[in-house]
């Protein structure tokens, strides 16, 4: 199938089109009063970060029932207040923290980047977060949706299969005709197996300087990029 048959990006979002780490580590250390508590704000964010599959795979496997991404945050940041001294803030100041995740900002490639793609294209997130989560960020930061779908709206967090099969059949097109935008080589072997097709981005300070995984393709993915500017010079944008 040659490039010309794609309809659709689906994008990976957390890591791919926005810099979660850089993202945290700045609030926690410059917004009152989390500044006062002189937290580590990498090491916070690594932290927070970390409970991020596990969580999840308790919902895939059945241990608890189905909530979104925001619940599933808060329950893991209420597992750190002890370790990074949180007792002193008020529940505001918790929830104004959960919604971190709501105002992550993009890669600086990823805007222009996903706007040229947007003139061949439809856009649509392909993510864990939930619908407020992505549209929030989406507002904050620009990103040029066309549609937002995933875990939420399929009922299952990837790399469940129906997360990706449901996503494109929203779109009403043929898994072939829709394209994995992400960073994370497991997320694109999942896609693959479903029958989209796949783009890696070269996202390799996601979890900082000292990052092992995900910095090259491991697999033979349809297209290798750089950035999303490098993705859209290569489908022709």
């Amino acid at each position: 199938m040659s490039k010309t048959e794609i309809r659709a990006l689906t994008f990976d979002v957390f890591g791919t089109v926005v810099d979660w780490r850089n993202s945290i580590a700045r609030e926690v250390t410059t917004s009152p009063p989390l500044k006062e508590l002189k937290i580590d704000g990498f090491k916070f964010a690594d932290a927070w970060r970390a409970l991020y599959q596990p969580s999840m795979e308790k919902v895939r496997q059945g241990d608890i029932g189905w909530v979104n991404l925001d619940a599933l945050h808060r329950i893991n940041l209420n597992h750190l207040i002890d370790e990074f001294n949180l007792e002193t803030l008020q529940e505001r100041d918790l929830v104004h923290l959960n919604k971190v995740w709501h105002r992550l900002d993009p890669w600086p490639d990823s805007v222009a980047g996903m706007h040229r793609l947007k003139t061949n294209f439809i856009l649509a997130s392909l993510s864990n977060g939930n619908v407020s989560l992505i549209l929030n960020m989406a507002r904050r930061a620009g990103i040029p949706w066309d549609m937002i779908l995933g875990a939420e709206i399929a009922g299952h967090y990837k790399p469940e299969p129906e997360a990706y099969r449901k996503s494109v059949e929203l779109l009403g097109l043929a898994p072939s005709q829709a394209m994995m935008v992400a960073a994370h080589n497991g997320d694109l072997v999942a896609a693959s197996d479903v029958g989209l097709r796949t783009a890696f981005i070269r996202r390799p300070k996601e979890y900082g300087p000292k990052q092992t995984m995900d910095i090259e393709p491991e697999h033979s993915f349809d297209f290798v990029a750089d950035d999303l500017l490098d993705l859209a010079e290569q489908l022709d944008c």
